[in-house]
């Protein structure tokens, strides 16, 4: 009597090239956004002028500098949270809702007199680079409809 072998794992498959696209982009975000947030709350005064708007927060307004910095370090660690655990579905709709903090912060620099040029140069694109980004996720994670295995029935007279 010979043995049984034990069934063998099968093998993973290869990331898509769609999926290794999307991945370096969502990361690429993830890094941009700490980045910058890290930036708002560690020196505010420096990075301030960077954000488009005319003039600098009088009073205690720098505080709200921080809080934009906080904003943005917490929106990067969600995406980064559901990219490291693969929820990639949930991934692409997160980056479609946090594209609206971007164009929130271009509509911000526009009705306050800021530079247009920052706010569509940098605002409106990230914004946009952010919804292409969710939208590739979405179909790289779409559910395909399969034929069915057997033949299909035909419909029978009543």
């Amino acid at each position: 009597m010979s043995p049984t072998r034990p069934m063998s794992p099968t093998p993973p498959t290869p990331p898509t090239p769609l999926k290794k696209i999307n991945t370096i982009l969502t990361a690429a975000f993830i890094l941009f956004i700490l980045w910058f947030g890290t930036e708002f709350i560690l020196s505010p005064g420096t990075t301030a002028p960077d954000f488009g708007l005319p003039t600098w927060p009088s009073g205690d307004g720098g505080g709200f500098l921080v809080i934009k910095g906080i904003r943005d370090v917490v929106l990067a660690l969600v995406l980064a949270i559901l990219l490291v655990t693969g929820h990639r579905r949930a991934l692409g709709w997160v980056l479609l809702v946090e594209s609206l903090a971007a164009f929130g912060d271009m509509t911000t620099v526009l009705t306050h007199d800021g530079s247009v040029a920052t706010a569509l140069g940098v605002h409106c694109l990230t914004a946009l680079a952010m919804v292409a980004n969710g939208l590739l996720l979405m179909r790289e994670t779409r559910k395909t409809a399969t034929a069915p295995a057997g033949p299909v029935p035909s419909p029978q007279p009543a």
